[in-house]
């Protein structure tokens, strides 16, 4: 039922996504120029949004997508897109059609109880983001990390990148991999390998990985980390028909645990 559920509510997504994909062009790569993406100014009213973080991209490269910023890789359809998702098969009434972005030391993110990260691998940070991403974390906040690997296109490496700002945030944290059997694989959908979550571009396997708090498995987990892989181009692309619709679900089905989780613990 709610495979059928989910994949109905993702016939609906392209239906009601196709203007807004018409809208930003094809895929495609830096032309050799860069765009400032038009950020909505969202006041806060109650209703639950995935927040993006934004970041300075500390690299040139990391403006190889569409001549975007790192941050905006995916901007703003992945959101909107799983937001129709999480409305369509759960009780939860987020915020549809706009999309929030806040900067890490912006007061407002305390107000939102999930915020997503795309291309970890360029993430450029000061001093004040990172104390406001720890007070953030530490009073309940949880960060999604997705769309971020080991390439070799730049001089570092991406997950040495993430690590490094991770622990401006969190010096004590410690990453540790996760399994099928952690509980935010189970948290709506029943996610039992992760042999089903589908690869666009990534080569290998997704790894996932988290970050508890205290670094004691028995409290809740506060940072999801998606590394060698890319779930949200899942959700970006889903009304574009380049993928099957099982392999969007695949990655939907993700999303949604992720949040139901942080919502949960």
């Amino acid at each position: 039922m709610l495979r059928s559920r989910l994949s109905h509510a993702l016939v609906l997504v392209t239906l009601l996504s196709a203007p807004l994909v018409a809208q930003r062009g094809g895929r495609g790569f830096n032309p050799g120029f860069r765009v400032d993406p038009a950020i909505e100014k969202i006041p806060y009213d109650g209703r639950f949004s995935l927040v993006r973080l934004s970041f300075t991209t500390n690299s040139p490269i990391g403006y190889y997508y569409r001549g975007m910023p790192a941050w905006a890789h995916g901007y703003p359809d992945s959101e909107r897109n799983l937001m129709r998702i999480v409305s369509e098969i759960s009780a939860l009434h987020p915020l549809l059609d706009h999309s929030t972005v806040i900067a890490p030391d912006d007061p407002q993110l305390f107000k939102y109880p999930v915020a997503y990260m795309a291309e970890a691998d360029y993430w450029g940070m000061s001093d004040k983001e990172a104390e406001c991403l720890r007070a953030y974390l530490k009073k309940g906040g949880f960060i999604i990390f997705d769309d971020f690997r080991d390439d070799g296109r730049d001089s570092f490496q991406g997950w040495a990148t993430f690590t490094t700002q991770m622990k401006r945030v969190l010096p004590d944290a410690r990453v540790v991999d996760l399994t099928p059997a952690n509980p935010i694989f189970h948290s709506f959908f029943d996610i039992n390998s992760f042999d089903i979550v589908p690869q666009d571009y990534d080569r290998g396997r997704p790894i996932f990985r988290g970050v508890y708090e205290d670094n004691d498995p028995k409290k809740r987990l506060m940072v999801m980390i998606n590394f060698n892989t890319d779930v949200s181009n899942y959700w970006e692309f889903s009304a574009r028909g380049f993928k099957p619709v099982a392999e969007s679900n695949e990655a939907y089905k993700m999303g949604v645990n992720f949040i139901v989780y942080a919502l949960t613990h």
